[in-house]
């Protein structure tokens, strides 16, 4: 008899189509009972679980601050834990990273609306994409700072906190390349490519993706930005690297919510993020409960 409950939790409306966590799903399914909780379903009993581990929640940038009250409180082992999540949900994490030594690609932090022409002055052409987002919601590709004007002022309106920063335009060949880690240590990799002429490497928009070996520079890069996390070892990570236009990594993203861990692309990867799950979940003590 299986002696732990734990919860994979998604949202109310995720699609049939969604079968990439198929590896991670066998294999705790083997060591555990699984359930798939919605995160903001009312009649939710969260405290029958051993553990509770994030996945398919992608609603959440729309009800922030109810996903992390929903985390905080929990008081039940969380992967990752709520403080991490509060931390991770908006994107000027990055500014800590930065500051921590990691490479991130020059950003103007726009909670106001600025001066777009002089701000991009030296850019052949630059971005725009909100503190808040997901799927490539509201982001502009521009050259003629009228056009980013435009874009800036109208989401500062409606309430965006907007990154400005140069657009790297190798993304459209070299896409981006993400590093998926368990337990602080890299456990595949994968190169996400844009259709032609395109920036979004989401599969929404045709963007393919396939397993890639890391150069050991590009391994040491991803460890280094893992060890710039200012929390205790996440259980999961996935790090996104974009080049510049000399070729040098810089930092897209450090997804520590709800990321894809492309497991279609390491099937053995499930079984190690449940090892180490299940391992987590019976250590004694508050140490991935609530605030973390």
């Amino acid at each position: 008899m299986k002696d732990m409950r734990i919860a994979l939790v998604t949202q109310a409306d995720l699609q049939d189509w969604e079968v990439d966590d198929t590896p991670l799903h066998d294999a705790l399914s083997r060591r555990a009972e699984l359930d798939h909780p919605v995160w903001n379903d009312p009649e939710i009993d969260w405290s029958r679980y051993d553990a509770v581990l994030i996945r398919t929640t992608w609603d959440y940038n729309a009800h922030r601050e109810a996903f992390v009250a929903w985390a905080r409180s929990l008081r039940v082992p969380l992967f990752n834990p709520a403080d991490v999540l509060a931390w991770n949900v908006d994107k000027t994490y990055l500014r800590d990273l930065e500051q921590a030594g990691a490479p991130i690609i020059p950003t103007v932090w726009c909670p106001e609306t600025v001066d777009v022409a002089a701000a991009i002055a030296g850019w052949d052409r630059a971005f725009l994409k909100p503190t808040n987002g997901a799927t490539a919601r509201k982001t502009l590709r521009f050259s003629d700072w009228r056009e980013g004007q435009a874009f800036l002022d109208q989401c500062v309106a409606e309430g965006e906190v907007m990154m400005l920063q140069p657009y790297l335009a190798r993304v459209e060949e070299r896409g981006e390349l993400s590093a998926i880690l368990f337990d602080g240590r890299i456990s595949h990799t994968v190169r996400k490519v844009p259709v032609p002429g395109d920036y979004r490497v989401q599969d929404d928009f045709g963007a393919s993706d396939f397993a890639v070996e890391a150069t050991a520079e590009e391994r040491a890069l991803f460890e280094r930005i893992a060890a710039a996390i200012p929390f205790p070892t996440p259980l999961y990570a996935r790090i996104d690297l974009i080049e510049d236009d000399a070729g040098a990594q810089l930092i897209t993203e450090v997804e520590l919510v709800e990321p894809s861990l492309f497991f279609r692309h390491a099937p053995q990867a499930g079984e190690v993020l449940a090892q180490a799950l299940v391992r987590r979940a019976r250590l004694p003590g508050p140490g991935a409960t609530g605030s973390g």
